[in-house]
Order: C-alpha cells, then sequence, then structure tokens
C-alpha cells in the first residue's frame, strides 16, 4: 500500500481537536511531524502552562539567556527539544505573563518587575528570531528592550501588533516604548494592522505616531482602545484621516464614549 502524501494528512490533521492531535503525534515519525506544527500554531491560554514556559526557555540562545543572568533564576537544564516549537507559532497573545509568574512564584504584580520583564524579554526576543510564521504580537512596555525592537524591525512575517502600555507606566518608559513603536511603523513592511492601548499620549506625540502611519503605506487597520484624546488631538485625527485615504477600518475608544468607523 502507498503512502498518503502530507497535504492528505494535513487536510485529516487540521480537523481534529487537539486532545486527539497529542494522540496522533505518538503513533510514528511521519504522524508527529504533521501534527506538531498544529498543535504549536495557535499556544494562546497554554501559555499559562508552566511546563510549555520550561520549554520555551530551553530554546533560548547565549544573547537571551544573558538577560536573566543577574537574577539568578532556576532555568531549565533539560537537552534542547527536538522540534523548533516556535518557528510553528503564528500568533502571541496576553496568555504569557500568567504561565511566567507560576513557574516564578516570587513575581508579584506591576509594571516594575525586573524578574517577570526579564523573562518576557528573553521569551518575545526568541519568539521573534525564531518565529518564521509569527503573523500576530501582542506585546506590552517591554517593546522597547534592545533586543526586541531590533528583531521587531527585521521581523518580515508579522502583519497585526497589539501594544498595550499600562495605566502605571512610567512617563519615561511610555516614551521609549512610543519611540520604538514609531520606528517600527517606518521601517516595518510587513504590518498591516495596529492596535494601541494607553494612556494619553500628548499631543506632540500623537503628532509622531499620525506623521509616521501618514507615511506607511500598508498598515490599513487602526485601532486605539483607553486613548483619552484631547480635542487638539481629535482635530489633528481627523485631519489625518481626510488625508490618509488606505486606513479602511478604524476604532477608537476612550473613557465613557466609543466610535467603530469601517471603510474610512
Amino acid at each position: 500500500m502507498e503512502k498518503l502524501p502530507n497535504e492528505c494528512y494535513e487536510i485529516t490533521f487540521y480537523n481534529l481537536c487537539h486532545k486527539d492531535l497529542f494522540s496522533c503525534a505518538l503513533v510514528n515519525r511521519r504522524w508527529c511531524r504533521n501534527t506538531i506544527p498544529i498543535l504549536w500554531s495557535e499556544p494562546e491560554h497554554h501559555f499559562s502552562n508552566i511546563r510549555l514556559i520550561r520549554v520555551l526557555l530551553l530554546m533560548l540562545n547565549v544573547e537571551e539567556q544573558v538577560l536573566l543572568i543577574p537574577l539568578n533564576l532556576r532555568l531549565p537544564t533539560h537537552q534542547k527539544p527536538l522540534f523548533e516549537y516556535t518557528s510553528y507559532i503564528t500568533s502571541i497573545k496576553c496568555h504569557l505573563y500568567g504561565g511566567i509568574k507560576k513557574l516564578f512564584p516570587r513575581i508579584k504584580s506591576g509594571t516594575k518587575n525586573e524578574v517577570g520583564n526579564a523573562v518576557k524579554c528573553s521569551l518575545y526576543a526568541m519568539f521573534l528570531r525564531t518565529g518564521k510564521n509569527l503573523k500576530h504580537l501582542y506585546i506590552d512596555e517591554i517593546i522597547y528592550n534592545q533586543f526586541i525592537f531590533k528583531n521587531l524591525y527585521e521581523c518580515t512575517t508579522i502583519t497585526s501588533v497589539d501594544l498595550y502600555l499600562p495605566h502605571n507606566i512610567d512617563d519615561y518608559f511610555k516614551s521609549k516604548a512610543i519611540d520604538v513603536l514609531v520606528k517600527t511603523i517606518r521601517k516595518n513592511s510587513t504590518l498591516a494592522s495596529l492596535k494601541v492601548n494607553s494612556t494619553k499620549f500628548g499631543f506632540e506625540r500623537v503628532e509622531t505616531v499620525l506623521e509616521a502611519l501618514y507615511n506607511n503605506t500598508v498598515i490599513n487597520s487602526l485601532s486605539l482602545y483607553d486613548s483619552h484624546i484631547s480635542a487638539e488631538e481629535g482635530k489633528m485625527l481627523a485631519m489625518f484621516l481626510y488625508m490618509k485615504t488606505t486606513i479602511t477600518s478604524l476604532t477608537l475608544c476612550g473613557g465613557e464614549e466609543s466610535w467603530s468607523l469601517y471603510g474610512v
């Protein structure tokens, strides 16, 4: 009996639930090679699993491990995985921090936590370095880290970025994060969708971001959440939308009011 081509396996496996896919991965090597990419394509809430975080830490290179050395963390020392699992991931969402806090219980809530941010920086740098299929990226204020923004500029697979800047972020770090955002808008040629969840930007920052967006011909979807846009900033945004014809989807949410505009 002739073996089925991989395309047939892929169609079959894509219609199975995760529980069945795990069983299929244990049948033989060929089935394993076909199921692993599917299992790892959308980790989402599985990022809160300690075992998965341990696997990810095993995949850090020397540069990414350097960030963690001063913290004296006890990192996994097992053999590196046979598969480069992160190369199959298509989306990084907000569940990652939950898994990090479970693995390192001394991490406390807050934006200034040294341990939590260092681990996140290392993992995000690794995601951007290995993410051959990475399309959507959720990221917070650690975007200003040099290991991250360098890879973010050069990543040619990402089409959607969701940037979250918490309310209690220091103004200095907010400025650095927005600077990186502006440079990303200018340098990344594949980014088509941008979501920013933040507190007040300020007139000059809004002007800088809109200027970068105006010169970008790829981004067609823009969402600003919790933006607290002032009257002057609103006028500037209105002028930007009037002149920027490539934005086809716009969402503005702030305070007690919200707007959703499509086909702008």
